[in-house]
């Protein structure tokens, strides 16, 4: 037998599993317009507030069944999801469509969802756009029991047995617990990218999973066995024994890869030649804590507050950025925690925007993270004051995103300094000697990275965006994705430029973007100079054992000979050399 089908997606999950093909049916039904009559306007509320009764319900059931050892933040998304169904935004406007418009129930609801969908879908940020995929799969669960009644029709999900692999148009985090514990051992989906909370859930719980593999219920079959590859975001189907037995392989060597890690929990982070590198988490939520500290994270070298504007109507004031800063600070237990200020754009405001505001032709390149705090500082101040007084309570950083001129840094500068004389005189304690960095994630502040580092206390190189925007491609856009490269040679100028700069200048420099948790790039980036590293918490111990395996002076001397090269050979070739330099 040969090889039939090969479907490319998204790794979700880095993990590989081999089962038979389960064909899901999920999503939105598909609906056409219906009109009421003005008597039948009482009927279609009452219909809407039934079916939300009922899926608030069955998602709590759904939550009761997670068991307790399973960790905390897949317990967080499902709970996500019931605040959803609680916030009187998620279906009031489709009501206000019944009474005003004369809309049935489902018309109504799918119209609210198209226009809420639109606005994520502007949102410039990837991360808070994939929560695009929240909206989708509430309402999703919500239209379910509109349709189907309180008691939706059970699909037929015996036959995943052991290890099926479920292939779907989409799935919520409540379809993936409950499809796992019904024996999925792999999902494919044809939507979801690997910032969804889908592709999180996923890595939580160590389950493979690709998304984005358009058309996968359409080419792959009901029961044919399938590989899922979530490392390279492969899907096999119809593979002869040849490959199978490839992929077994492969599956015995990650289980017993996964083991020998597991021996460097409390052991150094330090070089084969004995050069020190700390290995920081980049962390969101209170739950992300604990799994970072299990692997051994030294600190945390992003932590994101942006969740802190989400799913509300409101803004958070002080006290409430103060006390997610001090539960986040209590639960690291005293390692360093560097709190990135707000990085959201003016598209996504939590209330809709600033009213009389032109539409944004462009957001990515628009109003957005420091740009927007210094233009409407009361969404700025109290976040400010807030990490200013959590600093009294433990070792923490400030650092700002997107900066990408002196003239922002300095405006910034002194409105940390004026709130430092603001707290003062209110006899409101804060560290004086916080230290505040800059993030280096547009190419000119690249550029000006040794300005940057004669007015800060330290670097920090987010390459997400700058490689976003030195390529000029959108990252979570599946038709020029493929342009994102880490290698590209003017990246990694703009990499080391950026290292020099820091070190002229007597200032650490760490990475805390995606390529930082990636292996592929451990040794280069060491051989460039870095010794801070800040990544998701599950990537801690692979990375770890890369450092102490390295010989730190040999690979710096391969990425000085790296960069005679860099123009006449493929960057790949160049990496593969250096990843072959071992202690």
């Amino acid at each position: 037998m040969t090889l039939a089908c090969c479907g490319l997606g998204v790794a979700g999950s880095q993990a590989i599993a081999v089962g038979p093909a389960y064909l899901l049916e999920r999503g939105l039904p598909s609906l056409a317009p219906r009109r009421i009559r003005a008597d039948e306007v009482a009927d279609e509320v009452r219909r809407v507030e039934e079916a939300l009764e009922a899926a608030t319900l069955a998602l709590r059931a759904v939550r009761a069944q997670i068991p307790p050892s399973t960790p905390l933040r897949v317990a967080e998304f499902i709970d996500s999801h019931l605040l959803m169904l609680e916030d009187s935004a998620l279906v009031d406007p489709a009501l206000e469509l019944i009474r005003a418009e004369l809309l049935g129930a489902e018309w109504a609801l799918q119209q609210h969802r198209n226009r809420l969908i639109a606005v994520f879908e502007e949102m410039d940020d990837p991360y808070l756009r994939s929560r695009r995929d929240d909206v989708d799969h509430v309402i999703g669960h919500l239209m379910k029991f509109l349709v189907e009644g309180a008691e939706p029709q059970a699909e037929a999900e015996d036959d995943l047995g052991g290890g099926g692999v479920v292939v779907a148009r989409d799935l919520s985090p409540a379809d993936l617990i409950l499809l796992r514990q019904r024996g999925a051992g792999a999902f494919v989906t044809e939507f979801g990218g690997p910032m969804s909370h889908t592709a999180i859930l996923a890595r939580g719980l160590n389950v493979p999973a690709v998304m984005g593999v358009h058309n996968a219920t359409r080419y792959f079959r009901h029961g044919e066995l399938l590989v899922v590859d979530g490392e390279t975001g492969t899907v096999l189907a119809d593979a002869d024994e040849r490959i199978l037995a490839h992929y077994r392989r492969r599956l015995a060597a990650i289980e017993a890869r996964r083991s020998g890690l597991r021996r460097l929990i409390g052991q150094p982070s330090v070089s084969a030649d004995g050069v020190p590198v700390a290995l920081l988490a980049n962390l969101e939520l209170p739950e992300d804590a604990a799994l970072a500290r299990a692997n051994g994270a030294e600190g945390v070298g992003l932590y994101r507050t942006e969740f802190l504007y989400m799913n509300r109507e409101g803004l958070p004031d002080e006290e409430e950025h103060l006390a997610a800063y001090l539960e986040m600070i209590r639960t690291l237990g005293g390692i360093p925690i560097t709190i990135r200020t707000l990085d959201l754009g003016v598209d996504k405001q939590v209330d809709g925007g600033t009213p009389g505001r032109a539409p944004v032709c462009n957001p990515a390149l628009g109003l957005r993270a420091i740009r927007l705090c210094l233009k409407e500082p009361e969404l700025f101040r109290p976040q400010l004051r807030a990490i200013l007084r959590a600093s009294a309570f433990g070792p923490v950083r400030l650092m700002i995103p997107m900066l990408s001129s002196i003239a922002e840094l300095n405006s910034v500068l002194a409105l940390i300094e004026q709130t430092r004389r603001e707290l003062t005189h209110a006899g409101l304690p804060f560290d004086p000697g916080l230290p505040i960095g800059a993030m280096i994630e547009v190419p000119a502040a690249a550029l000006a990275a040794g300005a940057f580092a004669r007015r800060v206390d330290f670097l920090s190189i987010g390459t997400n965006d700058l490689i976003q925007y030195t390529l000029a491609i959108d990252r979570v856009d599946d038709t020029v994705n493929y342009l994102y490269d880490p290698l590209h040679p003017a990246i990694l100028r703009l990499i080391r430029m950026t290292i020099e700069a820091g070190h002229t200048c007597g200032k650490p420099v760490a990475m805390c973007g995606e390529m930082a948790g990636d292996p592929r790039f451990t040794r280069l980036l060491l051989g460039l100079g870095l010794r801070e590293l800040s990544m998701q918490p599950g990537s801690l111990l692979e990375v770890k054992d890369l450092v102490r395996s390295s010989h730190i002076a040999r690979l710096e001397q391969a990425a000085r000979e790296l960069f005679t090269r860099l123009d006449d050979e493929e960057p790949e070739r160049l990496l593969e050399a250096i990843n072959r330099i071992g202690a």
